[in-house]
């Protein structure tokens, strides 16, 4: 046995001396040796590349059974950890080694940090004030009995826990994570299972902003006692209080003079984004000190951001690399702690624990129902519902183990309990079915309307400007005790920044935020415009509700809050202005296109609201002209003026137009629409007149003692007499138009002007009236009919009013025949929240 000779260079001791690891990269390649992933830089290239890849895969796979990402994420982690895949040593020495774990943990770490920035971002702090109070007693239900069966169901695994032991705080995380409702997950969940907008569809979500907010105080707190002087924790709980008020009084108001003073139309440099970021390290870095943990500075600093516009960018430009790129190392560093392999207790325990887990919702709504009107299948879907899971359940979890307050047992038996309650979700809801609304749907018309109940109008508000023009057209609509009106005034908001799509519901007399924001004072605004209205008025009752979704979703929304108020008619403004020189401005393009999707797929019918002037004049519509060329959309538009001409200080006046020719259906060839989706409306012709005759006699008849109304007709030759007799009524200085769309019957007086229209959304009258020069100030209302849909039959005629529509279907009247309820479609895209 020999010795060796070690030689020490007596110079450098006790010098310090600066080390670096020569393994980051290699310069020359695999030929330095027969390992290329020894390195750190590699191996973490191809153990991101590998999550993605892992992730993306999964996600796709559970598609087709509706699971939200959130599950995938953690089967990825739990595949390629050591409970599956890490079984194979091959694969664990050579793709995840355990030394190299420290490598990944920081990048989990520095993960959590940008999803809890963009959670802040997107978290509306003001909407838990309008939050219902069955609501919010299920969410402080939801937080609490949670938080006992958690800690409780912890001893269970963790038996042998002493008072002494440091892993007894344990309890404390598995509690915790327990009382997260994944508020964005469970959106999703909904919104794909069309529940989104039923009754505990809105609790559900409601509840779960309160139960995410909570959670995320609960892993501050977490973080507080689990730290190494348990004398601090008072220290750690102030100054980190001290800092979020700071940043609340002091820093938002600082970043609201900044986006004020900011040129409007210049947007947001790069400057202003690097400097959020810069921000959120910086604040990370404060509360780090202070003793919780960088993510409650970032989440902190997602909150004060003051500009929905600022949000929005930060969201688009973080979203994606943040959830595409960051978010699966930290699932996979969650399943390389998870090791199942490990878990020492019986899978009955397990299971126990799982049934216990899955229990602590349920038991919670449960426990409110008995308080709240709640039947008992709506509390148990409601449970059911909020066990769903988000990435804070983890991190709570993955920050628990990593302060040695979990074991790597503990942890991993919790990581599948919160695996099977998200699961399970979807295929509860399927099984759900929402108790139907049973009242009937039948006045959808004003025509079939009866003068004794109340006529039903949903007013759509795109801007504040609108307001005006619609309450002028309400105010003649002859509100009296024996005939009232109710009206929905629905204020619909583009979907931006704080991305969280809901129907608030709005009580007048309440009093408003302290500091509103710009939307909340545009709601202010509108909520003090109709309650002015009913009080004014007599037979009149509002409500205002304010629906935030994206446009490509809008009138998909409308629609469903039509069926859901039984709505008679809706009322649309147009996406045009008349601007100071008498020319029409296009102010919204975005809405057109809302607008003609509601007219093709609206429950009732329809008006479009065209304001010329009338609405700047301060005048009041005293002089209604309505004209009328035949068919069931002119028969709802003379009903509608009809109800206006009872009002005292309205005078009417209806003008028949006759073509001279004979009025003659359009042929159309089916074939020529054979590689279009369509719908169809059945027309009689003979029926038609026969129906506008006896109409107008009925509307004579009635009105023929009566001064306000007066009745002419005219026989016309062609659609340039149509023009001149039109243009020649501007001398009469009428307030208010109204006309019909003209779907149906085509004459010689319309089909020239349907050729040439600008907006074919009003059909030729309508479009004529708007586009055409006029000297008076006056508004337009172009009226549709609803026709109830029938499944197309062989032979079926295609008119002028067909329209395109995503799948066959064909409209015909619907006159006399008694309608029977339909339960009404959910929101596809967007899923509201209803606060009351």
């Amino acid at each position: 046995m020999t010795n060796a000779m070690i030689t020490v260079d007596f110079d450098k001791l006790y010098h310090d001396v600066q080390c670096y690891s020569d393994t980051i990269y290699r310069f020359n390649g695999v030929w330095d040796g027969p390992n290329p992933l020894l390195p750190v830089v590699p191996l973490f290239l191809i153990q991101l590349t590998v999550a993605m890849l892992a992730t993306r895969l999964l996600i796709i796979a559970f598609r087709p059974f509706n699971q939200p990402p959130f599950v995938a994420e953690i089967l990825t982690g739990i595949i390629l950890g050591p409970s599956v895949l890490g079984k194979l040593s091959f694969f664990s020495n050579f793709l995840f080694p355990p030394y190299y774990l420290p490598v990944l943990e920081p990048m989990a770490h520095y993960s959590l940090v940008y999803y809890a920035l963009l959670t802040g971002l997107q978290m509306d702090i003001r909407a838990m004030y309008r939050t219902g109070t069955q609501a919010k007693h299920i969410a402080v239900a939801g937080i609490f009995i949670p938080m006992i069966i958690g800690s409780s169901s912890y001893f269970i695994i963790e038996d042998h826990v002493t008072a002494e032991s440091p892993t007894k705080l344990g309890a404390f995380f598995w509690g915790s994570a327990l009382t997260v409702t994944g508020f964005s997950v469970l959106s999703k969940v909904l919104d794909r299972q069309k529940i989104l907008h039923t009754e505990i569809g809105k609790i559900a979500v409601a509840s779960a902003l309160l139960s995410d907010l909570a959670s995320w105080f609960f892993l501050a707190l977490g973080l507080a006692i689990t730290g190494d002087k348990t004398t601090n924790l008072i220290w750690i709980v102030l100054s980190t209080c001290a800092v979020v008020l700071l940043c609340a009084f002091y820093v938002r108001p600082a970043l609201s003079w900044i986006v004020k003073n900011t040129p409007e139309g210049q947007g947001y440099s790069e400057f202003y984004l690097c400097s959020v970021i810069t921000g959120v390290g910086l604040l990370g870095v404060i509360t780090d000190a202070c003793g919780t943990h960088p993510l409650v500075g970032a989440l902190v600093f997602g909150l004060i951001i003051p500009d929905e516009v600022l949000e929005s960018v930060l969201v688009d430009r973080l979203k994606d690399v943040v959830q595409g790129i960051f978010m699966p190392v930290f699932f996979v560093a969650c399943g390389l702690r998870a090791d199942l392999n490990k878990v020492e207790a019986s899978w009955i325990k397990v299971a126990l624990i799982i049934i216990l887990a899955s229990s602590a919702k349920i038991v919670s709504a449960l426990t409110i129902s008995f308080l709240h009107d709640l039947p008992t299948k709506e509390a148990v879907a409601v449970g059911v519902l909020t066990n769903t899971k988000s990435t804070l359940a983890l991190a709570i979890l993955e920050i628990g183990l990593t302060q040695k307050a979990l074991t790597q047992e503990s942890f991993s038996v919790m990581v599948v309990a919160i695996l099977v309650m998200t699961m399970v979700v979807t295929p509860a809801t399927m099984l759900y079915r929402p108790t139907k609304n049973m009242t009937p749907y039948k006045r959808r018309t004003i025509q079939k309307a009866k003068s004794d109940e109340a006529l039903r109008i949903l007013a759509c508000i795109y801007d504040v400007r609108n307001v005006p023009s619609i309450i002028n057209l309400l105010e003649v609509s002859n509100s009296t005790k024996k005939s009232p009106i109710t009206v929905f005034a629905l204020h619909l908001v583009e979907l931006i920044g704080r991305a969280s799509a809901m129907l608030v519901v709005h009580s007048a007399g309440g009093s408003g935020p302290r500091n509103p924001s710009y939307l909340e004072e545009k709601t202010e605004q509108i909520l003090s415009a109709f309650e002015n209205y009913k009080l004014q008025s007599e037979g009149v009752d509002t409500q205002v509700m304010t629906a935030s979704s994206a446009y490509a979703t809008m009138d998909e929304d409308i629609c469903s809050i039509a069926k859901d108020k039984r709505a008679a008619f809706i009322i649309l403004p147009f996406h045009k202005q008349q601007t100071l020189d008498g020319d029409m401005e296009d102010i919204n393009p975005t809405a057109r296109n809302v607008n003609e999707s509601v007219m093709e797929n609206a429950p009732c019918s329809v008006g479009i609201l065209i304001d010329r002037g009338l609405t700047d004049s301060q005048n009041r519509a005293r002089s209604i002209a309505m004209l009328f060329f035949g068919g069931s959309d002119d028969r709802e538009a003379l009903a509608y003026a009809w109800r206006m001409a009872e009002h005292p200080e309205t005078s009417l006046t209806v003008v028949r137009f006759i073509s001279g020719q004979d009025t003659e259906e359009e042929e159309w060839d089916p074939l020529a629409f054979a590689d279009r989706d369509q719908v169809t409306i059945e027309i009689d012709s003979k029926s038609h007149g026969l129906l506008d005759d006896e109409f107008l006699n009925k509307f004579k008849i009635a009105t023929v003692n009566d001064s306000s109304i007066s009745f002419s007709e005219l026989m016309l030759n062609d659609e340039e007499e149509t023009v001149n007799a039109i243009k020649d009524m501007d001398g009469d200085n009428h307030d208010l138009y109204i006309v019909g769309k003209g779907r149906g019957v085509t004459s010689p007086l319309t089909v020239g002007l349907a050729d040439w229209c600008d907006c074919p959304e009003l059909g030729p009258i309508g479009d004529l009236l708007v586009t055409s020069e006029f000297k008076s100030v006056f508004s337009v209302l172009v009226v549709q009919q609803y026709h109830k849909p029938s499944v197309p039959r062989d032979g079926s005629v295609r008119s002028a009013g067909t329209i395109s529509q995503r799948k066959d279907m064909e409209f015909r009247p619907s006159l006399s025949e008694t309608e029977t309820f339909e339960p009404y479609g959910s929101f596809r895209k967007t899923n509201f929240l209803t606060m009351n």
